[in-house]
């Protein structure tokens, strides 16, 4: 921010300067001539007088041009502050990745907006009038004090001035930290701030919720934080402000009026003012109104000097914050975090460093481990590369470090361990699921990153594009939109799907030599996601895919698969064995689905077997044993068991023939017409998802329940 000698800003300085010195003699020119307009009112010499009003008002020509112009630089200054200042930290803020890093890797500053455009700005502010205020009033204080002594004596403004530094001691002593109140002021503004940006930026997850009640609650509480701090700042000045007058206004003032009185009252060569003449008189009264107004002037300049004490403490408050933005960039562009953490990473890990080496055209990873910036461990030793022709599937659960792995590549997240090699960082496009739309143009959208210079200075052409746009099939866009000029807010403007295409057009514009794509194809259709990868590799483009779809397998010929527990598998991928597993498990899951409700019916069938047996049981006489007779057909007499089984419903002598033979019952359906009959219900599975067995459909209908019990 301190500009050197050859800058606009010093420029600008100098005047201010120079201004402030020629506003002290006018101050200086004016106190005299109120002694010679006083004078001649005193003596009586009109001429005299009116000449005196007549000088006093072409010097308030130069001195009216000369205030405005202090204004007036003093608002260029601090501007000219500002934009050094802001010019300054957005380059350190948008190099290395410091924006990220800043957010996502550090937990010293939460609201870098804030300090970058609120706070920069007071701070300049403040700088600027504090020069003003500081410069003036020393200026005015020597003037007017030499001035003094020449008019008084050397011995009286010594004293006078002493007088003035043991007070302003005292003063200061019980002046409070403004300082450390305004910093902590500007931290709860950005607190408060925060909850709001939270608030819009999840606006839709919070009105599904219904959560306004819970909401306005944190909002509440934080501007009640701030609002106490504020008033407790504003009380503190109140008892600060009134003993601040008292000593500067009237304290001071009273010993001015003292000190001016020496010359009257104990000048030992002066005749009284009974016997002087009318010129005596005036010349007394005149020396008592310049010194009074010099003395005025004085006093006021020691007290705008002591009320700077306090903007100099309140400027602390914002040089504090500043400077805080400007020690946390220079730690993370050194490689210097200081975050919570809340795994179990040990700390001896973060005090390590591996190596990235750029260049080359593969992509290999050696013994890295993957550790989130709160200390979670997700994979302690990962292994694997990609050449140029490969294309890598990369899946696991959530949370198991896919879109981890892509940070690292992308320097987004430090690597604590083993080698990466990557190519330049042209080669990789990254495309994450909520493509990024800038400000700006339609054909900005397409080229970004690079601008429309850049883009003409390629040899591209407008026609180029809107080929791509075909391929995606949105060339209609153009012309819906209003043309490739036209500036809106794309993230507002365009669907889902549409994002996802502008992403991909993206991609393909650029023809990197590796694209990373994090669930890019989310919100499209299997058609458009086909003509996305088919044509990514028709350019020559090697894949990176973070995805759950399985229609996507068939695009690549590697896979990197996490288990979730620190474990991965690096491998080449056949796609339609695994699609040909794929569906086998799933049929293998439904038939496992279906096994429980099969077994409580079973269960139900042998329960009402065994009351219907105990109810035939009690309710059968005990016959007289008689000779069993012989049919007439020849045939053997049947049991009593028999007997009953052949009076007994359908359901019952399907339970009876699952206890006489176990694994015919577990191959037929409960619910046969016989035992010997049905379908087979634990080795297949039903026709569809929802669709149930009838017997396992009848057991959850209390209705055929009873009437089974009535049957038996």
């Amino acid at each position: 921010m301190i500009p050197s000698v050859r800058t606009k800003e010093f420029g600008l300085l100098s005047l201010f300067s120079g201004f402030l010195l020629l506003r002290t003699l006018l101050s200086l020119y004016v106190a005299q001539l109120d002694g010679a307009i006083v004078s001649a009112l005193v003596r009586g010499k009109a001429n005299l007088f009116f000449r005196n009003i007549g000088l006093w008002m072409l010097i308030a020509l130069p001195a009216t041009y000369t205030n405005s112009m202090l204004s007036y630089f003093q608002g260029k200054l601090a501007i000219g502050f500002r934009t050094r200042l802001t010019r300054y930290l957005h380059q350190r803020y948008l190099d290395t990745m410091t924006f990220y890093k800043v957010g996502n890797l550090d937990d010293r500053i939460t609201n870098a907006d804030q300090l970058i455009t609120d706070d920069v700005a007071r701070f300049c502010h403040a700088t600027a009038e504090l020069y003003s205020n500081l410069t003036k009033p020393t200026l005015d204080a020597i003037i007017y004090n030499v001035q003094l002594s020449k008019n008084v004596s050397g011995e009286a403004v010594t004293l006078m001035s002493f007088f003035v530094q043991s007070t302003a001691a005292a003063l200061r002593f019980f002046t409070p930290s403004f300082g450390k109140m305004v910093a902590h002021e500007q931290a709860l503004e950005g607190e408060f701030r925060a909850v709001h940006s939270a608030l819009i930026e999840n606006a839709e997850e919070v009105a599904l919720f219904s959560g306004e009640a819970v909401e306005k609650s944190h909002l509440d509480r934080k501007y009640l934080n701030l609002i106490r701090h504020v008033n407790r700042i504003y009380k503190t000045r109140v008892w600060h402000g009134i003993l601040e007058d008292f000593i500067i206004k009237y304290v001071w003032g009273a010993a001015g009026m003292v000190m001016c009185s020496i010359p009257i009252f104990f000048d030992l060569g002066a005749v009284s003012m009974s016997g002087a003449s009318g010129d005596a008189i005036g010349r007394r009264t005149q020396g008592f109104v310049t010194n009074r107004r010099l003395l005025l002037s004085s006093a006021e300049s020691f007290g705008r000097i002591m009320y700077s004490y306090k903007d100099i403490a309140e400027l602390a408050g914002f040089t504090t914050r500043v400077s805080e933005l400007i020690q946390v960039f220079d730690d993370v562009q050194a490689g210097r975090y200081q975050k919570q953490l809340v795994s179990t990473a040990d700390t001896a890990v973060f005090a390590q460093r591996g190596e990235i080496v750029d260049g080359g055209s593969a992509i290999d990873f050696q013994a890295v481990p993957i550790i989130s910036p709160n200390g979670d461990v997700l994979v302690k030793s990962l292994t694997f590369h990609v050449k140029p022709g490969m294309h890598l599937l990369v899946v696991g659960p959530n949370g198991s470090g896919k879109s981890s792995l892509f940070r690292i590549l992308g320097g987004l997240w430090p690597v604590y361990g083993g080698v990466v090699h990557r190519p330049k960082v042209k080669s990789m496009f990254y495309i994450p699921q909520r493509p990024y739309l800038c400000l700006g143009t339609l054909r900005d959208q397409i080229i970004y990153p690079d601008t429309h210079a850049e883009f003409l200075a390629a040899g591209h052409t407008d026609d180029e594009l809107l080929a791509i746009l075909s391929v995606m099939q949105i060339e209609g866009l153009v012309a819906r939109e209003g043309g490739w000029d036209t500036e809106k807010d794309w993230k507002d403007v365009l669907a889902g799907g549409d994002k996802q295409r502008i992403a991909m057009c993206r991609l393909f514009y650029h023809r990197p030599q590796y694209a990373i794509l994090d669930e890019c194809t989310s919100s499209v259709s299997m058609d458009i996601e086909t003509i996305m990868y088919t044509h990514a590799q028709k350019l020559g483009i090697s894949l990176l895919t973070v995805s759950h779809r399985s229609s996507l397998w068939q695009y690549h010929n590697w896979i990197l698969q996490y288990d979730g527990q620190g474990g991965y598998v690096f491998a080449p991928l056949d796609a339609k064995q695994r699609l040909a597993l794929q569906e086998e498990k799933v049929v293998l899951e439904q038939k496992l689905i279906q096994l429980p409700k099969q077994q409580r019916r079973l269960a139900e069938l042998r329960a009402l077997k065994d009351r219907r047996d105990a109810v035939v049981l009690e309710q059968q006489p005990q016959p007289q044993p008689q000779p069993q007779q012989q049919p007439r057909d020849g045939s053997r007499p049947r049991s009593d068991s028999e007997a009953s089984r052949h009076t007994a419903p359908p359901v019952l002598q399907s339970v009876h023939a699952m206890e006489q033979d176990p694994d015919h019952a577990r191959d037929t359906s409960p619910g046969a017409p016989s035992g010997d009959a049905g379908d087979a219900a634990s080795e297949a599975p039903p026709p569809s998802g929802d669709a149930e067995p009838a017997a396992t459909d009848r057991s959850d209908d209390p209705g055929q329940k009873e009437g089974d019990e009535r049957t038996a």
